[in-house]
C-alpha cells in the first residue's frame, strides 16, 4: 500500500491474531515453570536418594515412621547433616586428627584403596575446603591465537620457577580459560599482565556467560553507581 507523500500518517499497525497470542503466552509460561519445576524435581530427587541411603543406617528406634506413621522425605536429609557435623567437630579435634592420620597412613600403604581414596579426598578437599583462595576477576586473554578473545578468570600471581622462565619482563598471572558449557575444566594460561584486558562484570557473571555459550549477557552497569572496589585489579589496566 503507498501513502501520499503529502500526508505525514504511518501506517496502522497490525494486531496479533489470536492463535499468536495463545502462542506468546504459552511460550511465556513454559520459560517461567520449566525452570522451577526441574529445580524442584532436581531437589526432591536428591532428598529422595538421600533419604534411601541414610535411613536404613539409621536403628529402627529413631526412624520417623516409629513416630508419624510414615517416613518424611527429608528426615535423612536432617540426619546426614547432623552426623557430618559431628564427624567434623571431632576431627578438629587433637585425638580426631590423630585417628584420621593413623588411618590415612594404614589406606597409603594398600594399592588399590589409596589410589581412590586420594582422588576423591582431592576433589572433596577443593570443592568444600573452606579457603580465602578464589578467583579475583574476569578477564579477557588472546586464546587460542592472536585477534581471538576469550573468558578467563585470575587465579593468582605467578610465582617461582614458572614465572623465571617466562621471557617477559611484566608480572605474570595465572588464568584459567574455562570450556563451554562446563567451566569446571578449561586451561591454565600463564600470561604477562600486559596482555590481559579486565572486565567490569564479576565472576559469577561472566562464569553464566561461559556456560550459556554467550547467549546470557550480564546487565550493563549504572554509569551512576560508583564502580566495585572491593575486587582488586590484579591483571595492569
Amino acid at each position: 500500500m503507498k501513502l501520499d507523500p503529502n500526508l505525514d500518517i504511518a501506517p496502522p499497525i497490525k494486531k496479533p491474531g489470536l492463535f499468536a497470542r495463545i502462542r506468546s503466552n504459552f511460550l511465556t509460561g513454559l520459560v517461567v515453570i520449566i525452570p522451577i519445576g526441574v529445580t524442584i524435581w532436581i531437589v526432591w530427587t536428591v532428598i529422595g536418594w538421600v533419604d534411601s541411603v541414610v535411613l536404613p543406617l539409621v536403628p529402627n528406634r529413631f526412624q520417623p515412621d516409629q513416630y508419624f506413621g510414615v517416613n518424611l522425605r527429608g528426615i535423612g536429609v536432617l540426619f546426614f547433616l547432623v552426623f557430618t557435623f559431628l564427624i567434623g567437630w571431632v576431627a578438629k579435634g587433637y585425638f580426631g586428627r590423630l585417628f584420621l592420620r593413623s588411618a590415612e597412613h594404614l589406606v597409603s600403604r594398600t594399592p588399590i584403596v589409596r589410589t581412590v581414596y586420594s582422588g576423591v579426598k582431592q576433589i572433596a578437599e577443593t570443592i568444600f575446603a573452606q579457603s580465602e583462595t578464589s578467583f579475583d576477576k574476569a578477564v579477557l586473554v588472546e586464546y587460542p591465537r592472536r585477534g581471538i578473545w576469550a573468558i578467563g578468570f585470575i587465579s593468582t600471581e605467578t610465582k617461582g620457577e614458572v614465572a623465571d622462565l617466562i621471557p617477559s619482563a611484566d608480572r605474570k598471572l595465572a588464568v584459567f580459560v574455562p570450556t563451554t558449557p562446563n567451566p569446571t575444566s578449561g586451561f591454565l594460561l600463564f600470561i604477562p599482565a600486559t596482555e590481559v584486558l579486565n572486565l567490569e562484570m564479576s565472576v559469577e557473571e561472566a562464569a553464566k556467560l561461559v556456560i550459556s555459550a554467550g547467549l546470557v549477557y550480564p546487565n550493563p552497569k549504572d554509569p551512576t553507581k560508583p564502580a566495585n572496589d572491593d575486587q582488586p585489579a590484579i591483571a595492569a589496566q
